[in-house]
């Protein structure tokens, strides 16, 4: 009897709870937009916050309160874009990718240092002592931060600087965010011609410290036939809607700063 009467009392406390919970349920209950799901499963749901949202659940309500672009996730692909408008009843006009991209080819074969860093393998920690070892005071100091903040496996060191994965690249913003030195910068991902330095010293102090730093020179502004490329504060910089891929600044270049894929030389417009 005593242990039917436990089961008795179990039971009716467990009915009473679960007739409190439905009447709270529905009491409480709020209707939840179909299309935040919709638009939340078509997410990649890597919750990077590159959209500028608190994470994917957060851009899926924007996107159907009509708050953020259908084509706001600079993670996923046009297929989702797609998607997503499709969902919203729109269409997803994609912009131009862009990708991070190290402004610095200073590689430890090619970069002089100043002093020889024993502390902790950061670039912050480096940074605080003297700058860096880097005598270069643009120059990329190669210790992986980037690296450790990326969600995508899109950046590797090699020979002391860090190199980016443009493939890989989802233009989250972390990398440019932890980079003590602002050697990381977005640029297009269809160009092919960059500038690969940040240092605006004068030609001979450039040399001083890297053999292949911008000089400021201008050969490349000279001979470039689509006035596409121009040395503002001793540093060369590409206008990218105007460059054509020709390639004439990357063959002139005495440094070899200006980095461009000669193999598509021939497709110039």
């Amino acid at each position: 009897m005593v242990i039917v009467k436990a089961v008795a009392v179990t039971g009716g406390i467990g009915a009473v709870c679960g007739v409190l919970l439905a009447i709270a349920a529905k009491l409480f209950h709020i209707d939840v937009d179909q299309k935040i799901i919709d638009v939340r499963n078509a997410l990649p749901g890597a919750n990077c916050g590159a959209c500028g949202y608190a994470g994917c659940d957060a851009m899926a309500e924007a996107i159907a309160a009509g708050k953020a672009p259908v084509n706001g996730c600079p993670v996923a692909n046009a297929q989702a874009h797609e998607k997503i408008a499709e969902i919203m009843g729109t269409t997803a006009e994609e912009g131009e990718k862009k990708v991070a991209h190290v402004l610095c080819l200073g590689c430890d074969s090619l970069a002089s240092k100043k002093h020889e860093y024993r502390g902790v393998k950061d670039c912050k920690a480096a940074a605080a002592v003297q700058g860096g070892d880097k005598s270069c005071d643009k120059g990329c100091l190669g210790y992986g931060n980037c690296v450790a903040v990326c969600d995508f496996d899109a950046i590797d060191i090699v020979d002391g600087i860090a190199v980016i994965d443009k493939e890989k690249c989802t233009a989250c913003g972390k990398c440019i965010e932890e980079c003590p030195k602002a050697v990381i910068e977005f640029v297009p991902y269809k160009n092919n011609v960059i500038v690969g330095c940040s240092n605006r010293d004068f030609g001979k102090a450039v040399k001083d410290v890297c053999k292949i730093g911008c000089i400021g020179c201008k050969i490349c502004e000279k001979n470039c036939p689509y006035d596409a490329i121009h040395v503002t504060n001793n540093l060369a910089k590409v206008d990218y809607d105007k460059c054509t891929h020709c390639m004439i600044c990357v063959e002139k270049c005495p440094t070899k700063v200006i980095e461009g894929d000669l193999t598509i030389k021939d497709q110039a417009v």
